[in-house]
């Protein structure tokens, strides 16, 4: 199964000048809880956001990059090329990543969406599809609001009723 998990704030906006927008220890330790030991999807500038610009730990990372060469994770050129390597692990739980690029190529594959929304503006230059006026999107699930570092936040799952096959 895909899924998309991402954190986002009251405008849907996901990221500055390749940053998060917030730092926010109890969405961290869930984003790592949720995909340790899974393969998860990103593209290059996501992957240059982390720290040293190295994968993830314990987990498979697929990277969409026209012009990374690198060993320490599986590089994919195109779509096409991202999709041949998803379709190969049709048994395992992918998680997209990010930047907004690739979710938003990848949003109608994804079964679900895990949100953690922020109650602020971040100020972003990069935004995720507003899932709340998506008619291919339902709230699934929405959790208490619990205050991390400052902010309130919800964790929060939609579905998407309309999943397109790879």
């Amino acid at each position: 199964m895909i899924r998309a998990i991402v954190n986002a704030d009251a405008k849907w906006g996901i990221g500055k000048n390749n940053s998060l927008l917030f730092h926010l220890p109890a969405d961290m330790k869930f984003f790592r809880e949720t995909t340790s030991g899974k393969t998860v999807v990103m593209g290059g500038n996501t992957l240059r956001s982390f720290p040293g610009g190295k994968p993830l730990k314990n987990r498979v990372n697929i990277v969409l990059s026209r012009s990374q060469v690198r060993d320490d994770c599986i590089v994919v050129r195109t779509l096409d090329g991202l999709f041949a390597e998803l379709k190969k692990r049709p048994d395992e739980e992918i998680y997209v990543i990010g930047g907004g690029e690739i979710y938003r190529a990848l949003l109608p594959f994804c079964a679900e969406v895990l949100v953690t929304k922020v109650e602020a503006d971040g100020g972003a230059d990069t935004f995720f599809p507003d899932l709340d006026k998506d008619p291919a999107f339902a709230l699934k699930k929405e959790g208490e609001r619990v205050e991390d570092n400052g902010y309130f936040i919800r964790f929060v799952t939609y579905e998407n009723l309309a999943v397109r096959p790879l």
